[in-house]
């Protein structure tokens, strides 16, 4: 079967580590994302969302399985989804529909598509088990190598390791979106593009960097926490990512977050492109659009950076679904 009013195809775009107060659809005034303000605009957009679990792999499972993290043993960067779990894709495969995967999904293990016709990118990401966490040695412990660095060392770049494998994963997204077009007209599909970008390391190319005003950048709305203050999940977390090894200046916090609109700015250039490839290709009608993130980005609140603590900045996640004809663009608030 074809696309049908009710059975559409379906376009999941998601991003990696992109706090949604950092969007336009979401009240921030300065960051530049016009092809996300205009997706929202014509969609739907969720004020509430939370991610089930603020950590990649367990985020992820869970979004695909539809099933809390404790329901199916997701607790950290290192665990395999058993292959018996059922996820969307083998939903949606056995209601008609063609499912591809493009870009990242963080699968831990031999099973590389969980339920997908298709995966047609490798990951960022190795899929062995070497950043599983040893809780003897404790908080100290970080097989990711996770640290203070990468706000440190904020900043522009000629080229990163995440420009690369985003610019592929476009390339990628875009020809599938053709392909589909010209050959995939007996059902319906489930395209799920999902980028590295806006994740740390905070930086980006000059012409992202130059579309912001250094001066104007804002800072955190809460300040660093004294550590004999804090909670203890985010004293573990203030070790447990290095932050006692380095300091962090306010000029660090300020190109982080500088690079981080940025890096920003250009994912919403690639939405920008895949979107008209679907007008392009006769698509936009019948198809399904959501964005959205495996969790968010403390970005400097409350002291602290990257994702796992359980305050907004870090569990929030943006999503924005455009139904043609099925909903009414506004906001949802609940």
């Amino acid at each position: 079967m074809a696309a049908t009013k009710d059975a559409p195809n379906i376009l999941v775009i998601q991003l990696d580590q992109m706090t949604p107060g950092a969007l336009p659809p979401y009240g921030h005034p300065l960051v530049k994302a016009p092809h996300i303000a205009g997706l929202a605009d014509e969609g739907v957009v969720f004020e509430n969302a939370y991610c089930n679990f603020p950590l990649c792999v367990p985020s992820r499972m869970s979004m695909l399985a539809g099933r809390h993290t404790s329901a199916i043993g997701q607790w950290d960067n290192a665990i395999e989804l058993p292959a018996s779990v059922p996820t969307l894709a083998h939903y949606l495969r056995t209601a008609g529909y063609h499912t591809v995967l493009c870009g990242k999904m963080h699968f831990i293990g031999p099973d590389q598509v969980h339920g997908f016709n298709e995966r047609i990118t490798t990951d960022i990401y190795p899929a062995n088990f070497a950043w599983t966490p040893d809780w003897i040695v404790g908080e100290r412990y970080r097989p990711t190598g996770i640290n203070p660095r990468a706000v440190v060392e904020a900043g522009v770049c000629a080229r990163s390791l995440q420009i690369d494998y985003d610019d592929e994963v476009e390339h990628a997204g875009i020809q599938k979106i053709y392909d589909l077009a010209r050959f995939n007209k007996e059902s319906p599909f489930l395209l799920w593009v999902s980028f590295t970008h806006p994740h740390s390391p905070f930086v980006t190319t000059r012409k992202y960097w130059d579309l912001y005003d250094h001066d104007t950048i804002d800072i955190p709305k809460v300040g660093p926490i004294p550590v004999e203050e804090q909670d203890a999940m985010s004293r573990m977390l203030h070790y447990g990512h290095a932050q006692d090894l380095l300091t962090i200046t306010d000029d660090h916090v300020r190109n982080a977050r500088h690079a981080y609109y940025g890096m920003t700015s250009y994912m919403d250039d690639k939405v920008g492109r895949i979107l008209a490839t679907l007008e392009e290709m006769d698509l936009a009608e019948n198809t399904v659009v959501v964005l959205t993130a495996d969790h968010g980005e403390m970005l400097g609140e409350r002291g602290g950076w990257f994702k796992q603590y359980f305050y907004e900045p870090s569990t929030g996640v943006p999503l924005i679904v455009r139904a043609p004809g099925r909903y009414r663009p506004g906001r949802a608030s609940e």
